[in-house]
């Protein structure tokens, strides 16, 4: 069965091709830093067919646990960046085993707690000097999200002003979500020669044990993503 999910932006036959052409034979390692593509123009959302802008972005691709170990290829993630000074894109690309959905969420999709089904989540931190405070952005494969701002001893909704796209394919195991964040609820001031640290993340499974994957490994005993000293570097390409 295939699902088109239509939101703000429309929601894998080309995103299929988009991972064949950039996923490396193993996914077990991944570079620790993340490259955000510019682009001179805002692009509309489309996660089944995706703007060709993307392909400048260059593809980090994981499929490790939260301690990096276990891969499986059946559980790839692929992320892409994009910047334009006005919003940052995120492009996830997942195959899955199996899936496990809300059913229900808030009328514009907002879903509390989505972490407890499938995800796949972004910790986004622009002042790693701050090393506690970060935001966080979860989409599902049938398009549920939220966003959050982290802070010492708790969080709140961003309410960001966040856009997605979600394709998903369950013939061929596969999904794709597109975000576009606002920078200003990212940062007040964007520098793009800023550094900013990041970590991307998969969780997938109905019971325990679950597959808790991540693009930087936190090394952690027990399944924590919430370990920012941990999180890889996520530059901006010049708009040059």
């Amino acid at each position: 069965m295939k699902h088109i999910l239509v939101f703000e932006a429309v929601v894998l036959l080309s995103s299929v091709a988009m991972m064949s052409q950039t996923t490396p034979s193993k996914c077990a390692t991944a570079p620790s830093e993340i490259v955000a593509s510019h682009i001179s123009d805002e692009i509309t959302l489309d996660a089944r067919q995706p703007a060709p802008e993307w392909q400048k972005a260059e593809a980090i691709v994981f499929c490790s646990n939260w301690q990096g170990k276990s891969p499986d290829q059946r559980r790839e993630t692929g992320v892409r960046v994009l910047w334009s000074s006005q919003t940052l894109y995120l492009r996830f690309e997942c195959r899955f085993r199996e899936l496990f959905l809300f059913e229900d969420s808030d009328g514009n999709g907002r879903r509390d707690h989505l972490w407890d089904r499938d995800v796949a989540e972004a910790f986004l931190q622009p002042d790693p000097v701050r090393e506690h405070y970060y935001r966080e952005f979860e989409v599902s494969p049938n398009g549920m999200w939220i966003d959050l701002d982290i802070f010492p001893g708790g969080l709140a909704d961003l309410k960001s002003g966040m856009k997605r796209s979600v394709f998903l394919d369950e013939k061929a195991r596969c999904w794709a979500a597109e975000l576009a964040i606002p920078m200003s609820a990212l940062t007040p001031h964007f520098d793009p020669k800023a550094v900013w640290r990041a970590n991307f993340y998969r969780v997938e499974g109905k019971k325990e044990p679950r597959a808790y994957l991540a693009w930087r490994p936190t090394g952690t005993p027990e399944p924590n993503f919430h370990v920012p000293a941990e999180f890889g570097r996520l530059r901006f390409a010049d708009s040059r």
